[in-house]
């Protein structure tokens, strides 16, 4: 029996170490030979080559779901001790409801439009996803992934973009109106417009690129922010008589830029993972996923430092953030100057947005909508310019600084807008509904105090502020 799983495994890194020798040599790149070798391959090797993309894309789903920390730790850092645990427990509920309701509801209008709530032909279904038992795909040439896999990878994109608001509305928000908000963007306005693009509908149709999610993740949780930070309105001590900002220093920049890390590491699940299968272009995604990162992190801190006469530390953290969030939609269409230039002005960008947003009186406290939305709508365009058939991955189209003219851009400015034009309207509905109905801001002393012990019952951190001495310890041990 041993003997048999050592040959099995012989045999799956043979195809795996084969396949990646042709990949290489091949002209027509990564995505050509995906295409045209397991078209090729005997049932053994077939066999091998689906389970290493599911094992793969598993693996890319567990990063995805691990940004959750990173967002976590971020929104913490940038905010004030007296409502880290209120912040940790919005992330928490962003992926436990959130992947819920996802499943039940969302994961079918973004994927089919129908079988809503586990309904199949009339049938009921597991968890609202038909399949989810099935152990292989239906058609592995057509497209690689079994029904569980997809779905973990996909409600993972759909925490994630739930969870960009919760900083935005720190301080100040209703942990029970915050749960409504979840529910609603996980079930029903994150998977509308995951249908436009990514479940073949109209955008699609367009032309529209979205490779990993610039706009359709990002500039969703982006906009949201912004729509959140709007109608909830600012914290009571952000803005003076006059209307000028006052500064509400985080409580601890090493836990934000901790969570900058974490979400640098989680982006090579985000970024390779949308390639959806185990092939040579993985390695290149992730290349072009980190020189955006760095990019970003550069800009961020130059114009800081030109702007407010410091290299901020918050700022360049953001700075790289931008840059992955910008690269997100053309990073399969793009050589590495395209990459470096999208990262780059995605950092010098946050910057001006942040303060721009600030400048307007909505109180954005991690720059959520800055990072995700603004940054989300310049990678969009940024595929429709730097686009270019020189790419590995996908070199089928050409965007306007490579001489393809204003048709791409033009498909990635409509989609762009739509976008932002549908999460205004529906978050905005959201928040309004959910104000409406006396859920959403805290009173004034709650925010106050802050919401981690009137809303969760407990603080964050705690003090030993007691000077006992060793006697005083022995004693009460020993009468306890």
């Amino acid at each position: 029996m041993k003997r048999m799983r050592n040959i099995r495994r012989f045999a799956t890194v043979s195809v795996v170490l084969g396949a990646a020798g042709v990949a290489l040599a091949h002209p027509a790149g990564a995505q050509g030979l995906a295409e045209m070798d397991r078209a090729n391959l005997d049932a053994g090797e077939l066999m091998n080559t689906i389970v290493l993309d599911n094992i793969f894309i598993f693996v890319a789903a567990v990063l995805v779901l691990f940004m959750q920390a990173g967002f976590a730790m971020v929104e913490a850092g940038f905010t004030e001790a007296k409502n880290a645990a209120n912040i940790m427990m919005k992330n928490l509920m962003d992926v436990s409801v959130g992947m819920l309701f996802f499943g039940l509801i969302g994961w079918n209008i973004a994927y089919s439009g129908a079988n809503i709530f586990g309904f199949a032909d009339g049938a009921w279904s597991v968890f609202g996803v038909s399949g989810m038992s099935d152990l292989f795909p239906a058609d592995p040439l057509d497209y690689p992934l079994a029904v569980p896999v997809d779905w973990f990878f996909q409600a993972a994109f759909a925490a994630a973009a739930a969870t960009i608001v919760s900083g935005a509305v720190s301080g100040r928000t209703q942990f029970k109106g915050y749960l409504l908000y979840s529910i609603g963007i996980t079930a029903l306005i994150y998977p509308i417009v995951v249908n436009w693009k990514w479940g073949g509908g109209w955008l699609d149709g367009l032309g529209f690129v979205d490779f990993a999610g610039s706009g359709i993740v990002h500039m969703v949780g982006g906009f949201a922010a912004l729509m959140g930070a709007i109608v909830l309105g600012p914290r009571i001590a952000k803005f003076d008589k006059e209307g000028n900002p006052r500064t509400i220093n985080g409580h601890s920049i090493p836990l934000a830029i901790l969570g900058v890390f974490i979400l640098f590491v989680g982006w090579f699940g985000f970024n390779p993972g949308s390639q959806l299968q185990a092939d040579m272009a993985v390695p290149y995604i992730a290349v072009q996923t980190a020189l955006a990162a760095a990019a970003g992190a550069s800009g961020g801190m130059v114009m800081s430092w030109l702007v407010m006469k410091k290299p901020d530390v918050g700022m360049a953290g953001n700075g790289m953030l931008a840059g992955l969030v910008a690269i997100c939609s053309g990073i399969g269409n793009f050589s590495s100057l395209g990459t470096v230039a999208t990262g780059l002005v995605a950092g010098v960008i946050v910057v001006w947005a942040i303060r721009f947003v600030e400048g307007l009186k909505i109180d954005d406290p991690v720059g959520a909508f800055s990072v995700h939305g603004v940054a989300g709508f310049w990678g969009l365009l940024a595929t429709g310019l730097f686009a270019t058939t020189g790419s590995p991955v996908d070199n089928s189209l050409e965007g306007l600084f490579y001489g393809g003219g204003f048709g791409l851009l033009t498909d990635q400015f409509i989609g762009g807008v739509a976008i932002a034009a549908f999460v205004i309207v529906s978050t905005g509905l959201l928040f309004l509904a959910i104000r409406s109905a006396g859920l959403l801001r805290v009173s004034v002393e709650e925010e106050l105090a802050g919401l981690d012990v009137s809303e969760h019952g407990s603080p964050a951190y705690t003090l030993n502020l007691s000077h006992s001495t060793p006697e005083d310890s022995k004693t009460r041990i020993m009468t306890s």
